[in-house]
C-alpha cells in the first residue's frame, strides 16, 4: 500500500470508527432509555454474560473498548474496500446506508448468537439507526479521506 493510500485508509478508518461508535452509543441510549454505563456493560456482556452488569467501571471500560473496536473494524472494512471500488465513495450515501443495514444484520445474526449476550427482538429503530448512525458516517469518512490530501 502506498503511503498516501495508507494515510487515507487510517484517516477514514479512525474518523469513521469514532463517529460510528459515538453515534451508535447515542442511538442505544435513546432507543432503550439507558445511560452510557449500561450501554457499555451490555456490550461487555457479550464476553462476560450477566456478570458484566456487576463489574463496575472495569466492565464499562471493557465494553467501551469492544464497542469502539467493532466500530473501527467496520470502518476499516468499508474504507479498505472503498480504496479499490470508487462507487463506494462516489455514491457514499446509498452505499453507506446499505452498509449500515449489513452491519446490523451481521451483528444480530452472527455476532450476537456467538456471544454470551442475549439477543433481543428485531427492531426497526435499530436497523434504521445503524444505517444512519453507523454506515453513513463511515461512508462519509471514507469519502472525505479519499478526497482529502494524501
Amino acid at each position: 500500500m502506498r503511503d498516501g493510500m495508507r494515510r487515507r485508509f487510517w484517516r477514514g478508518t479512525l474518523i469513521g470508527g469514532l463517529a460510528a461508535g459515538i453515534l451508535d452509543t447515542l442511538l442505544a441510549m435513546a432507543q432503550y432509555g439507558i445511560g452510557p454505563i449500561i450501554v457499555y456493560q451490555s456490550v461487555a456482556s457479550g464476553l462476560l454474560g450477566k456478570a458484566s452488569y456487576g463489574g463496575g467501571l472495569a466492565t464499562v471500560a471493557l465494553g467501551m473498548l469492544l464497542h469502539f473496536l467493532i466500530a473501527t473494524t467496520a470502518a476499516a472494512v468499508y474504507v479498505a474496500t472503498s480504496l479499490r471500488l470508487t462507487p463506494l465513495v462516489e455514491r457514499a450515501v446509498p452505499f453507506g446506508l446499505a452498509f449500515g443495514v449489513a452491519v446490523y444484520f451481521f451483528m444480530r445474526e452472527i455476532v450476537l448468537p456467538l456471544s454470551a449476550a442475549r439477543r433481543g427482538p428485531f427492531a426497526w429503530v435499530g436497523l434504521v439507526g445503524h444505517a444512519f448512525c453507523v454506515g453513513l458516517p463511515i461512508a462519509l469518512a471514507a469519502r472525505r479521506a479519499r478526497s482529502g490530501p494524501s
